[in-house]
């Protein structure tokens, strides 16, 4: 996956050049497979805050029902903005729970004992 958001990023940065639109089209399509993979991700990780911020982004790079901005220079600062978000996303180093060192307890064996098994004098008091 790791590969896959750092294509998408190199893709939002080539984005800034004026292409043709047969690449934007592409663009939007696989950015958006990418957001949708890491909103699974980060809800399967229960990271709500991080899928709404790829939830807005594939909002917007939707290929079904595109959103047009007529203006490139908003684009660039997306495109910009977008690519970072993938590279950051990519070497975002996942946070493991972390596990507490199983403590070998060594268990000693002691000898319960029994009233029975006291030793009773043979001598007893006479009061």
């Amino acid at each position: 996956m790791k590969s896959f958001l750092i294509v998408c990023s190199i893709c939002c940065f080539v984005a800034i050049l004026k292409l043709p639109i047969e690449f934007y089209t592409f663009l939007r399509t696989i950015v958006s497979l990418g957001a949708g993979l890491l909103i699974y991700s980060w809800i399967k990780q229960k990271n709500y805050a991080l899928a709404v911020v790829f939830v807005l982004v594939l909002i917007l790079f939707n290929p079904l029902f595109p959103i047009y901005l007529h203006q490139k220079s908003i684009w660039i600062l997306l495109d910009i903005i977008t690519g970072l978000l993938f590279l950051i996303t990519a070497f975002y180093k996942k946070s493991e729970p972390v596990k507490q060192d199983e403590k070998v307890t060594e268990i000693l064996h002691v000898q319960k004992t029994y009233s029975r098994d006291r030793i009773v004098s043979a001598k007893k008091e006479i009061q």
